[in-house]
């Protein structure tokens, strides 16, 4: 089975096809609102799609004047407008465009421009330590170095857009009338490897096109709706679903930060909410803590029974009856969409029962990025949803339950690892991407994810448990910020593993709620409640060893545990 085309979106090859179909339809929609903050002055300025172009087409202009035409360009920084305009420029031009990771250890990131072999850079004023280390050791090929606010020292961002647009006064049209190549390599990008050596994708224009339309055939995303760009735009969810809003003729906001979260959603009055599992939590944890502190917990759970029943006979009072619940988040979010890690069905349960579309995707940065997702249509508790219309998914090496390796094909799968012949064929044989997920399909072809497949604890008598599957429930005990489950080396018996856990956990429940109790008190009281859920699972999924931690887990950026980084810590302990 396979997402079934809702809606008659056109296909087109390349990005710059995608702007300039927006522009003509869209040109006066906002499709930015940038905040500026001046003291304790705050002025909103709105960019349309029209300017949004004309900025585009200014930047680029300016790129192509310092020669960096068909050279490689890395963008480092917050999500900012500054951002999107230099990925846009890099991808309209032709230019291969290397996003970079804002929190990379300098090491790391002056390895990673080594690796890319990039011509110039465009950072954020809060790397200029960094960036000006990297420019006096000249380790690396960079050339032009360009700052996205104005920096003693540095070309400026403003200062290349008067420039585009001086140059463009004088008929200089070669960036406007670049063509693309959409089958070649136009964004390198580095993956946020949870084990080994990051690898760098290679992504075509072909590869992100072919997503778009494959996400704007099935999802609901309508050119009223308002976005905020949460998901950071180095990581390809964030960027690929960025340009499908803008296909979409979307206006999109950028975040204040992760204690913001809130008052942002109130702010724009977002209706649209795209996010790995971690900041949808958030913001579901935000809902019910204010529930619990009107003392209507009880009064909400009745209101939802009754709107469930109701549903049932196809009449929908959910978001009258829960508006002042929707109210606290700016009274218009109608979808969010999860997907970078696997969700708690408990959490999607719960927004859609508040009449909260909540839908859950899966892919990886290798298919740019997604694979698989559910729709308004297609909505199945705890699966990740139907293969995307242009992908044929299938699960080989199946085990005795039907679970086994995820496989892809389709035209959004990458090129390959840059200059990684060898990893590239252990993952790429005869057009199908190996994903390295393991998962199977119900009967009626929606697909669940079980783990990593390096994430597998085989225990000593062949059982197989899948630590994700633990993690979602050890989660939900109130007390449990976040979880790791893993296999403990057993000292007696040198060939079997305990099963264990590492717990991480609430400061704020334990203060609010448990009267901040010693560690020592917190560990009891976990630990019991982990015996308790070891009673609804096989006698060989039992956990036997718990470990209490106040720090947060080591993680990449994109909140993914970095499991082996934790067992080294672990073990070393």
């Amino acid at each position: 089975m396979k997402n079934e085309k809702i809606f008659d979106v056109k296909e087109f090859n390349n990005l710059k096809e995608i702007i300039y179909n927006s522009v003509e339809k869209y040109g006066n929609n906002i499709a930015f609102v940038i905040k500026h903050k001046e003291n304790k002055k705050v002025e909103y300025e709105n960019v349309t799609y029209k300017r949004l172009l004309e900025d585009i087409n200014k930047f680029g202009t300016s790129l192509y004047d310092l020669k960096l035409k068909d050279k490689r360009v890395a963008i480092i920084g917050r999500n900012r407008y500054e951002w999107v305009i230099a990925h846009l420029s890099n991808l309209l031009g032709g230019i291969v465009s290397v996003p970079l990771d804002k929190d990379l250890q300098y090491d790391e990131l002056e390895n990673s421009l080594i690796r890319s072999k990039v011509d110039a850079i465009i950072f954020d004023e809060k790397l200029k330590d960094e960036i000006s280390e990297i420019k006096k050791n000249g380790k690396t090929n960079l050339t032009e170095y360009i700052c996205m606010s104005e920096l003693s020292g540095y070309k400026s961002f403003k200062e290349l857009m008067k420039k585009g647009e001086e140059l463009i006064e004088e008929n200089n049209n070669d960036f406007i009338n670049a063509k693309i190549d959409e089958n070649v390599m136009n964004i390198l990008l580095f993956t946020s490897g949870t084990t080994s050596k990051s690898k760098a994708v290679m992504l075509s224009q072909k590869n992100i096109a072919s997503n778009i339309y494959a996400l704007q055939s099935v999802e609901d995303i309508r050119q009223t709706d308002v976005n905020i760009a949460f998901l950071p735009l180095h990581h390809i969810f964030g960027s690929t679903c960025l340009i499908m809003m803008l296909a979409c003729g979307v206006k999109t906001a950028f975040p204040d930060g992760l204690r913001y979260i809130k008052q942002n959603l109130n702010e724009y009055k977002v209706s649209v909410f795209v996010g790995v599992p971690v900041l949808v939590e958030a913001i579901y944890k935000t809902i019910m803590k204010e529930i619990e502190k009107q003392g209507k917990t009880k009064l909400i759970k009745t209101a939802m029974k009754i709107s469930n029943a109701l549903l049932k006979i196809h009449i929908d009072i959910r978001r009258k009856l829960f508006k002042q619940v929707l109210d606290a988040l700016g009274g218009e979010l109608r979808l969010v969409i999860s997907g970078g890690a696997p969700a708690d069905p408990e959490i999607s349960k719960g927004f859609n029962n508040l009449g909260v579309t909540t839908l859950q995707g899966y892919g990886l940065s290798e298919t740019s990025p997604v694979i698989c997702a559910e729709n308004y249509k297609i909505l199945k508790n705890g699966s990740v949803g139907v293969p995307m219309i242009n992908d044929t998914i299938e699960i080989v090496n199946k085990d005795d339950n039907g679970i086994g390796e995820i496989r892809v094909k389709g035209p959004n799968v990458m090129l390959g690892y840059y200059e990684m012949p060898e990893v590239t064929n252990e993952v790429l044989k005869d057009g199908w991407f190996y994903t390295g997920d393991l998962g199977y399909f119900d009967k009626s072809g929606s697909l669940f994810i079980t783990g990593r497949n390096k994430n597998l604890i085989v225990l000593k008598n062949g059982k197989k448990v899948f630590p994700e599957e633990l993690e979602m429930l050890v989660n939900r005990l109130e007390l449990v910020e976040e979880s790791m489950v893993f296999g403990m080396p057993d000292e007696k018996d040198k060939i079997d593993v305990k099963l264990s856990v590492k717990v991480v956990y609430n400061k704020e429940v334990a203060k609010e709620k448990y009267n901040d109790k010693s560690e020592d008190e917190l560990y009891k009281i976990i630990w019991e409640q982990i015996k308790e859920l070891n009673k609804t699972f096989p006698r060989y999924k039992h956990i036997q060893n718990f470990i209490l931690s106040s720090e947060e887990l080591i993680k990449t950026t994109t909140k993914k545990v970095k499991r082996q980084e934790e067992m080294k810590k672990i073990l070393g302990q």
